[in-house]
């Protein structure tokens, strides 16, 4: 035996932990899951109580005999995994693959990963939380079964392989209702009115007074004819003060981020996809070390980040309250710490809210350590709990009432910052300079009209979602949990059933034909509220109140009987779908190369016609704008053959990527590379530098052109080569000065690159500089 062992999910967790241990424990990862459903069937025994079927995760092979060997020389072992039901899930699956016994396991959690919390947790052991292992078992055999029962329908159907999934086509049902209702949104015309006033004795001080009531009526100008009619009576009236009404306002501070607040706060003030929010925030919470030298220490900078509960520690709410009451004084302090209350009533995947395990560690004294976009993160988080603590913002406000005509009631009013409160350190995106504030006025005043000010305007449809509004309705329906947010944003954009454009989810063409053939055969499971009430159910299950059996089979006797009769409801949910809008000019057509008729069918590409003939007859015609139909005609390389099968070599676009493919396929599936004239001259002219072989075999990877030698079986960068040359262009830094940049592509497009002070500039921002 040799001490204890903490077994943990990551290794970056494992490098900060082992450094808060002594030498009687040993810290190793499992790095990640280590087992899962096999990937390629459906891995549950519907028939013998919903029992998964699990396997070693694909490459866990060796990290499982590391952990085994581990096990068996250790006199305890902690299972240190997240503190949520995916952790406790990963706990289980590493003790069963482990041969672990009952009396040598310790579950420890920690919702903060410092050196406090750890050893605290190492006091405070427990059992494995068979509960919480179930909730998750259940989540993951739900999915399994949506996606291996509905899936092959669906792709059977669509002729093409696709799939489903419980949440994820609940969230694809909302981008797609959302993009109806704007189509169907009928806009209408309505006017308002402004009059810019100012006193008498102060020509100066001229304020804006909206238009609030005709003859005690909220006024409705539909046209610019009313607006007409109203002008010429208020340019020549008298407007008098009639109602001046003084008090204060506070505005309470916002409650420290949840998992949501933050994907939704980090996207809107950061720009940041949910996905890039939580990587970053996973790795501020699993330790950056901290320090330099012999004084260096990794120290987790945040708490969980998968949580829905805002609650706070009673000890991080004195640290807060002391640091405020030094930075800003007593005045900044409530007079007892705040209590926030989550608005749903299942948050239960953790504790506390995300905050910084430590308010003393400013953004400033840690920015060297972390980079720009962990800075910024991190900023924002530290920020947001700090203002958390504070009192509320005060503002003296002002209303005032002024008649004009007899019949006109006119409101304006204004505010002006008295107290920041909070605002002191979270400050919000408007300025306080675009609220006006009033000059003194007093009832009964006479002022006058310097203009009036009627503005069109016309009723908006709602907004397209983006990714942090889809998040925030997915919240508020009760729809998926902290863990689930970003894959759920992820997979409808990887899937192409979704697009972003301008920072706003649309809903694909193929991604609506989807969706309306899953709510017609599935209309229950992709309903909102059923898929909230399975959450529910989920929560019931962690609770112990549900069992897993049970809660499977009322959710398997939904989805059984749907599944026979679904392969035809779709098929005729996809034609209506595809046929929708479609002009008359676009029905019933014969393709003009054989005289088949021509079908409606959907790629990732958007709708088209294709033959019946398909695959001897491969004639298309792209009607993702039905008003511009455009035939697609098959590019040919001259000179180019398949090896296998002789047939011609054609240029293949699919989704961004574009390379060489066989004509006669899928008979023949032969693909190449389409290869720059530049890797092709250096294969011809470069000699291998390990056996000397010449010419060499110009490749493309995921990672650019390479070159490749049959002989040594080795691949060759151009940088290993000393041939990854870039061009040199004579423009001047616009940092530094420094002429010549090199110019360079990367992942989003080429550069200039400066080479003394290491600044990167887009081709775009470089033109703009220029005046081009």
């Amino acid at each position: 035996m040799s001490g204890n062992l903490v077994i943990v999910e990551s290794p970056a967790k494992a490098k900060t932990i082992s450094k808060y241990l002594g030498r009687g424990y040993r810290v190793l990862a499992s790095v990640g899951h280590v087992r899962d459903l096999p990937p390629k069937e459906l891995g549950v025994d519907i028939a013998n109580g919903f029992a998964p079927t699990y396997q070693v995760s694909k490459g866990k092979g060796e990290v499982i005999r590391k952990l085994k060997e581990a096990v068996g020389e250790s006199d305890l072992v902690y299972l240190a995994m997240d503190p949520d039901r995916e952790g406790e899930a990963i706990a289980w699956h590493v003790g069963e693959v482990t041969g672990l016994t009952e009396g040598k396991t310790r579950r420890i959690a920690f919702y903060q990963v410092t050196k406090r919390a750890v050893q605290e947790a190492l006091k405070n052991p427990r059992g494995l939380d068979r509960d919480l292992i179930d909730a998750q078992q259940s989540r993951r055999v739900l999915d399994r079964l949506v996606g291996y029962k509905i899936s092959p329908i669906l792709s059977r159907t669509m002729r093409k392989p696709l799939s489903a999934g419980r949440v994820q086509s609940v969230a694809l049902r909302l981008v797609v209702e959302r993009e109806r209702e704007i189509e169907a949104f009928v806009p209408e015309e309505y006017w308002t009115l402004e009059a810019e006033l100012q006193r008498r004795t102060q020509k100066k001080e001229r304020f804006k007074a909206h238009l609030l009531r005709i003859k005690g009526e909220k006024p409705h100008l539909g046209s610019k004819e009313e607006m007409d009619e109203i002008l010429p009576v208020l340019s020549k009236a008298t407007y008098t003060v009639t109602k001046v009404k003084k008090g204060q306002r506070r505005r309470n501070p916002y409650a420290p981020f949840i998992t949501s607040t933050l994907q939704t706060e980090a996207s809107h003030r950061l720009h940041f996809s949910p996905q890039r929010t939580m990587r970053l925030a996973q790795q501020l919470y699993e330790g950056i070390e901290l320090g330099e030298g012999a004084d260096a220490e990794t120290v987790g900078l945040i708490t969980y980040m998968r949580t829905d509960s805002p609650h706070v520690a009673p000890e991080a709410q004195e640290e807060a309250r002391r640091y405020i009451s030094k930075r800003w004084g007593e005045e900044y302090l409530p007079s007892s710490p705040p209590a926030y209350r989550s608005t749903s009533s299942s948050a239960q995947e953790a504790h506390e809210a995300i905050r910084p395990t430590s308010v003393f560690r400013t953004p400033k004294t840690v920015r060297k350590h972390l980079n720009r976009s962990q800075a910024r993160l991190y900023e924002l988080i530290w920020r947001r709990f700090l203002a958390s603590q504070m009192q509320p913002a005060l503002y003296a406000t002002m209303s005032v009432d002024i008649v004009a005509a007899k019949d006109y009631l006119f409101r304006a009013t204004g505010r002006r910052l008295i107290f920041p409160g909070f605002l002191a350190v979270y400050k919000e995106g408007k300025s306080e300079k675009d609220s006006q504030f009033l000059p003194p006025l007093e009832k009964g005043e006479v002022v006058d009209l310097h203009k009036l000010l009627p503005e069109q305007h016309f009723t908006q449809p709602p907004p397209r979602y983006s990714e942090s509004t889809l998040i925030k309705a997915l919240k508020g329906k009760g729809v998926g949990r902290p863990s689930t947010y970003a894959s759920i944003i992820s997979v409808i954009q990887r899937r192409r059933y979704v697009t972003k454009e301008d920072g706003r989810l649309k809903p694909t063409d193929l991604g609506i034909t989807v969706c309306d053939a899953l709510v017609a055969a599935f209309s229950n499971i992709m309903e909102v509220e059923y898929t909230a009430r399975m959450e529910e159910q989920l929560d019931h299950v962690a609770e112990g109140k549900v069992g897993y059996e049970a809660m499977l089979s009322a959710f398997y006797g939904d989805l059984e009987p749907k599944l026979g009769a679904a392969p035809d409801i779709m098929d005729e949910a996809i034609q209506r779908s595809l046929k929708a809008n479609l002009p008359e000019s676009l029905r019933n057509r014969n393709c003009p190369l054989c005289g088949k008729p021509l079908v409606v069918r959907v790629s990732k590409m958007g709708r088209f016609l294709g033959c019946t003939g398909y695959p001897e007859c491969r004639y298309t015609l792209d009607i993702s704008d039905p008003e511009n139909p455009q035939e697609t005609e098959d590019e040919f390389v001259e000179g180019e053959r398949c090896p296998k099968c002789g047939g011609r070599m054609k240029i293949v676009h699919y989704g961004n990527r574009t390379f060489l493919g066989c004509e006669n396929y899928p008979k023949c599936k032969y693909t190449r590379p389409i290869l720059s004239e530049r890797i092709k001259n250096l294969a011809a002219e470069t000699a291998c530098p390990k056996c000397g072989r010449k010419p060499m075999e110009p490749r493309k990877g995921r990672y650019g052109e390479y070159l490749y030698c049959p002989d040594c079986e080795e691949n060759f960068s151009l940088r290993k080569l000393g041939l990854d040359k870039v061009e040199k262009v004579d423009i001047p830094c616009p940092k530094c000065g420094h002429s010549p940049l090199e110019k360079r592509t990367g992942r989003y497009g080429p550069y200039y690159h400066c080479p003394a002070c290491k600044a990167n500039t887009s081709e775009k921002e470089m033109a703009r500089i220029r005046g081009e």
